[in-house]
């Protein structure tokens, strides 16, 4: 499909999860093998806006990965940590490499050749890809093999099976007690009236009081919650079960459960955004998603493909890109 697979592929990553899986999921749908840069500025540099960085390439290492030639022919990369470096990498090499940045980088838009950013941001120009929400790794084929890996830690838990992937709170959401007792009681109704098998895995945001909460309201045989320990069974989980409920805050997540094709629920929590309403408006309006109310039903749309539609994209201006000589 797509011709890249001898490109010299740079991904920096500011570290965090949700910045690098998208930049990752891009360059596996380029079929490429990418060279992961950890980016670490120091203070003053990680709290001023890209534009005010004397010497992004020197200022960008400090804890991380050395920036140095030779310099790749494509960058990807996602945080707003990353946009000064990438950026000065473009200009080392000449103009020679191709620069996209994953989400709005907010400064600096039109000195990328390529920006992948999801519509609810509302940016527009001739280098913006759009997308409905954020990019993935998930494919039929990583879920196939996910579902291998896991079809026996999962085996004992009754069907249907619900995966329900848990954030917490952040700079737009609250994951409140109330907001908690609310999902754990929806939860805990759908498996009791419909004889679901929950499996509920956590992140670094959802903290220790949350978790504390969700284990003593929902326990059981048809409950299993991931206790930290060994594989991440995140892929599993959205491989194996037969709806998804995921909470409000995470638009990575929620994009990841879209991905799968299976129904998804969006568990309330407290707060939001116009721009986080705009996405969820727009995935309940082509049926991806639907409110989470304690409740089970079936449905289908076809899975969101971002990813893929970002890859093409840039492979085409790619190749525009190499074959248009750069000025020494």
């Amino acid at each position: 499909m797509i011709g890249l697979a001898n490109t010299k592929v740079w991904v920096l990553t500011d570290g965090k999860t949700g910045h690098e899986n998208q930049s990752l999921g891009l360059a596996a749908a380029l079929k490429v093998e990418p060279s992961v840069k950890f980016v670490a500025p120091k203070f003053p540099w990680s709290k001023l806006p890209p534009s005010l960085w004397l010497s992004p390439i020197r200022f960008a290492d400090p804890d991380g990965d050395q920036l140095i030639p030779p310099w790749p022919e494509i960058v990807i990369a996602a945080g707003r940590q990353t946009v000064a470096p990438a950026l000065a990498i473009k200009s080392a090499s000449g103009g020679r490499t191709f620069c996209i940045q994953v989400q709005d980088p907010v400064s600096r838009r039109n000195q990328f050749d390529v920006i992948a950013a999801p519509r609810h941001d509302g940016i527009s120009g001739e280098n913006i890809v759009e997308t409905a929400g954020a990019l993935t790794g998930i494919t039929q084929a990583v879920l196939d093999n996910a579902s291998d890996r896991f079809s026996g830690t999962l085996a004992t838990i009754p069907k249907p099976l619900v995966a329900v992937l848990i954030g917490g709170s952040n700079g737009r959401y609250r994951m409140t007690e109330q907001a908690t007792i609310r999902l754990s009681e929806g939860l805990k109704r759908l498996s009791a009236e419909q004889k679901a098998g929950l499996a509920i895995t956590t992140s670094r945001r959802t903290g220790k009081e949350i978790e504390a909460l969700l284990r003593k309201v929902l326990t059981g045989a048809s409950t299993w919650i991931w206790n930290g320990e060994g594989e991440n069974p995140y892929l599993g989980l959205l491989a194996l079960a037969d709806a998804i409920v995921v909470t409000a805050d995470s638009v990575s997540m929620i994009s990841e459960a879209c991905s799968t094709g299976k129904p998804v629920y969006i568990a309330a929590l407290e707060g939001g955004s116009v721009k986080l309403n705009r996405f969820h408006r727009h995935l309940r309006d082509r049926g991806m998603t639907r409110v989470f109310d304690g409740t089970l039903r079936s449905w289908t749309y076809d899975p969101l493909r971002d990813t893929e539609l970002v890859a093409e994209e840039v492979a085409d201006r790619y190749a525009t890109f190499a074959s248009t000589p750069t000025a020494p």
